[in-house]
């Protein structure tokens, strides 16, 4: 066993030099559940099943401003490696960019960077939860954002789990690299959940108060131990620059969350 607990040891003090992760642009989906909240109504008026929901027309203007920032960047500051969730409306924004960065990069698809998965829930906001599964938004409250599994679906904790194998993999195939990570919300929450070593009200507090704008940018620096430290979060200079529309899910009440 020793040369398994050396081998994971060296992996801890390895890391990428820079790691930026990308929440996607507005998609149809925010469009739709932003429309429904306001409605009052309790389902999203969506065609599209969660992997194939696209960009709008605004989240594509947000992905070419991430692109000439991309472009504005110093050689050096570039991505190396880039690494995106299958879905369409984060790999949408990453090929976006690229293009418009006029950057050739690979594109690796991984499915653990896919949205949490909301089960039952899928399609529903707060008020449609409590209409149709009024016990299961009682289970809800009493469990708690951070550890409650929707039927069929995933916890944040399940999420957590995807994201600390992604970083395993990362240390080891990717050290002294810049890697760009292209994503989702509860994803990157989770990532600053593994790497800052946050705890449930830490993560719940930030996600609450300060929601994860559509194409933001969180980023972390290596640190002489191998630690990645915090340097940015929730970015949006790249699409103020631009002059482009920023958007983001308007903070809620405890107790409707998702």
């Amino acid at each position: 066993m020793p040369e398994q607990t050396d081998s994971i040891a060296a992996g801890r003090r390895t890391a990428p030099r820079r790691l930026v992760l990308v929440r996607h642009g507005q998609s149809l989906g925010n469009v739709a559940d932003a429309e429904a909240r306001k409605a009052g109504h309790g389902r999203l008026a969506l065609d599209y099943r969660d992997a194939d929901t696209p960009l709008s027309d605004l989240g594509t203007e947000q992905a070419t401003a991430l692109g000439a920032h991309l472009a504005r960047l110093p050689e050096a500051h570039r991505p190396e490696v880039i690494l995106s969730s299958p879905y369409a409306r984060a790999r949408g924004t990453a090929e976006t960019a690229l293009r418009e960065a006029g950057l050739d990069h690979s594109l690796v698809l991984d499915e653990r960077l896919r949205e949490r998965d909301l089960g039952i829930f899928d399609g529903l906001t707060g008020d449609g939860i409590r209409a149709e599964y009024p016990e299961e938004a009682e289970r809800r409250t009493k469990v708690g954002k951070f550890y409650y599994r929707p039927p069929g679906g995933e916890s944040w904790c399940d999420v957590a789990l995807r994201v600390r194998s992604v970083l395993a993999d990362i240390r080891q195939e990717y050290a002294d690299e810049h890697v760009w990570i292209f994503s989702h919300q509860a994803v990157i929450m989770s990532f600053r959940l593994v790497l800052e070593g946050l705890d449930e009200e830490g993560i719940i507090t930030i996600d609450n108060e300060t929601p994860l704008p559509n194409c933001s940018m969180t980023s972390y620096d290596r640190a002489e131990d191998g630690s990645l430290a915090l340097d940015t979060y929730a970015e949006t200079a790249a699409l103020e620059d631009a002059g482009t529309q920023t958007t983001r899910e308007e903070p809620v009440a405890k107790d409707a969350d998702r």
